[in-house]
């Protein structure tokens, strides 16, 4: 029986690496798309076959999805760079990626959005994904939409933080989120390939308080819990000077994470990694580096 070929476009990236060595933990056969072969090669990351182009360069992509049954993308930006804009990438880089899965038969296409984004797309990031989660949608291809919450990597800040002294955060500390692990998110992306479902919200093992989140950061930094409690009405304040004096380049990341961080954020959990053995990974790599 002839392996099930997958496109892995991020393959370099938090989640997209996980997913590629989900796939290869399964024998699927997997092609990794990538700006970079070499930093692929430097984070030993599986692939059967690489493809070095860029996502934007809609000419390039013409013959990527040839014999390809199934299109994974976790494509997006955080921090914009190069003069791209959310615009480019997390919809028309995405777009591309379609169009071209179009015209060579591919089965399936998988995209990993933001959970409740098609009800904050007020925000710039979400706007952007949306648009191409509504284009998927039209698309006539057998399509799954992924929503987690968040990554482990972005609680990475709290982490940061800690080991500064002090964590800030938005109201009382008592908004709760269960982010999850790329490596718990991998096994659901690659399982939407053996499933049927259209959309899947997902979260980790462990809903906890943003306060919570604080006190597992310093006790893993081993520093005492300063909290400094940020009131609503100077984070709306902070938004509203950003956006009226700065560029989306700018406020973009920064609109997203403030309003995810002042709401409750919890999907269906899944998975078994701890946000603690997290935070303890990042402390054993900061004394190696």
């Amino acid at each position: 029986m002839q392996a099930i070929k997958v496109l892995v476009t991020g393959a370099t990236g938090y989640l997209g690496g996980y997913v590629a060595r989900e796939l290869k933990k399964r024998d699927y056969y997997t092609v990794a798309l990538v700006r970079n072969a070499q930093k692929l090669a430097a984070k030993s990351i599986p692939a059967d076959q690489v493809i070095t182009t860029a996502l934007t360069d809609k000419n390039a992509l013409a013959d990527c999805c040839k014999g390809i049954d199934v299109v994974f993308s976790a494509v997006g930006i955080t921090n914009q760079k190069d003069g791209l804009t959310y615009m480019d990438v997390d919809y028309q880089a995405n777009l591309n990626l379609l169009e071209a899965a179009k015209r060579s038969g591919v089965k399936q296409f998988i995209y990993v959005a933001v959970l409740h984004g098609d009800q904050l797309r007020r925000l710039k990031i979400c706007a952007a994904k949306e648009k191409f989660v509504d284009a998927l949608k039209s698309s006539g291809l057998h399509y799954c939409v992924i929503r987690p919450t968040g990554y482990f990597s972005d609680m990475e800040e709290f982490y940061k933080m800690a080991e500064k002294g002090r964590i800030f955060l938005f109201g009382n500390g008592q908004y709760k989120t269960n982010p999850i692990h790329g490596e718990d998110l991998a096994t659901v992306c690659v399982n939407a390939i053996e499933g049927r479902e259209q959309e899947i919200n997902v979260g980790g093992p462990e809903i906890l308080t943003h306060g919570q989140i604080a006190r597992t950061a310093f006790s893993v930094a081993g520093r005492p819990v300063k909290i400094t409690h940020i009131p609503h009405w100077i984070r709306k304040g902070l938004l509203f000077l950003l956006r009226t004096f700065t560029s989306s380049k700018t406020y973009g990341p920064i609109e997203f994470f403030m309003t995810v961080l002042s709401m409750d954020f919890i999907a269906p959990a899944f998975g078994t990694h701890t946000l603690q053995r997290y935070f303890e990974t990042l402390k054993a790599a900061r004394k190696g580096s």
